[in-house]
């Protein structure tokens, strides 16, 4: 019996179609692979990732720190170093407890689907007038105590910052510790934090728009005690004294004072001092929070562009901040006026970065540089 013969012509065929299917498979198809950079952004989804210096480092806890102490509480690692060698970062003791201590508020909204996690392209909505986060920094306030055991400065500006974010869901506070190990890491003194280059700096960076300085007067406690009474009667005063500063210009935009009325401390009996102290504190941060919330509500809010990656282009701000893919974003030169000077081109965001980093593409104008001026655009995109 003859053995088949194989007709090369049909095999020439098969093996063009093959060929053809191979190359036309479609995005659907389970085999093909994600281009690399939606992988690192999968990875990097619950990160803190800053670009400095057109490089992109991942905010991390300092493995040392827990350790030993006495070294930064942060790292920033390169994220390419971070996404090689994950593990070494990982520090189960404190998971929990660096959630919970997160500058930022987390009501931003129900966590991401596992759809939405594999390909980070969160569907947008339109909105007529998006909630935009503004992102504070105040630093911890000179302490005038009148005893000098005591040191108040710190602990009233994270109590302060509790109040206000309790107020409001539109501002950011970044964390203060975290800015100041950054400072010492790049050689520049907190004694210079409000010079316009550090302040272009914080904002670059971190998306800072202003900067909080505050001063402690007291609080001073007044005890007196009659002879008809038996136990003490105190009272307490404090007066806080803040500035806000602007990062775009460096100026002083407002100053802002605040006491608490004396009689409504009175405080009679057993530890009347620390009560009337307390409660002076109190009284003092909430007329302050209140003030201070309408005053950071009413910034002009902008972002910069931190880098340009052929047609991508990465801009300090995302998800956290309230930009959402599909928005429309205008971008306008440094040294232009805030909203007021001519469009340069306006870039839709394609995608998000990190918990608060976006990618965009130029749509129409001319291609943007490095520090450009971002701000949301009068349209929004579908």
């Amino acid at each position: 019996m003859k053995g088949k013969r194989f007709n090369p012509p049909i095999l020439i065929l098969l093996f063009i179609l093959l060929f053809i299917f191979a190359c036309s498979t479609p995005s659907w198809f389970p085999i093909k692979k994600a281009p690399p950079h939606k992988a690192k952004m999968k990875e990097l989804l619950d990160k803190e990732v800053v670009i400095i210096d057109k490089k992109e480092y991942v905010k991390v806890l300092n493995p040392k720190f827990i350790e030993t102490g006495g070294q930064p509480k942060y790292l920033y690692v390169p994220v390419e170093e971070y996404l090689s060698n994950r593990q070494a970062y990982i520090i189960p003791s404190y998971q929990k407890m660096e959630t919970k201590s997160e500058s930022f508020p987390t009501t931003e909204g129900p966590p991401l689907t596992e759809k939405e996690k594999e390909v980070y392209l969160v569907s947008s909505t339109v909105q007529k007038s998006p909630d935009l986060k503004r992102k504070v920094l105040i630093a911890h306030f000179d302490d005038r105590t009148t005893t000098s055991e005591e040191i108040l400065g710190d602990w009233i500006a994270e109590k302060l910052i509790k109040e206000i974010s309790r107020r409001s869901l539109k501002i950011l506070f970044i964390d203060y510790p975290m800015v100041k190990d950054f400072l010492k890491e790049k050689g520049i003194s907190l004694k210079d934090i409000e010079t316009p280059k550090v302040l272009h700096l914080l904002n670059e960076i971190f998306g800072v728009h202003a900067l909080i300085m505050g001063q402690l007067s007291g609080p001073y406690i007044f005890t007196a005690k009659s002879p008809k009474d038996e136990e003490p009667t105190s009272s307490a005063i404090l007066k806080i004294d803040l500035r806000v500063v602007e990062t775009f210009e460096g100026k002083t935009i407002k100053t802002l004072s605040s006491n608490n009325p004396i009689i409504a401390t009175k405080e009679k009996g057993a530890f009347s001092e620390e009560k009337a102290k307390g409660r002076a504190i109190d009284l003092t941060i909430g007329e302050l929070a209140r003030l201070l919330t309408r005053e950071l509500e009413g910034l002009d809010w902008f972002c910069r562009i931190a880098k340009v990656e052929g047609e991508e282009v990465f801009i300090n701000a995302g998800k956290l901040s309230g930009l959402k893919v599909g928005d429309l974003m205008e971008v306008f030169a440094p040294g232009t006026p805030l909203g007021r000077g001519e469009v340069k081109g306006t870039i839709k965001i394609s995608s998000c970065f990190g918990i608060d980093a976006s990618i965009g593409k130029l749509i129409n104008g001319e291609k943007p540089d490095v520090d450009d001026i971002v701000r949301i655009g009068k349209a929004k995109g579908t």
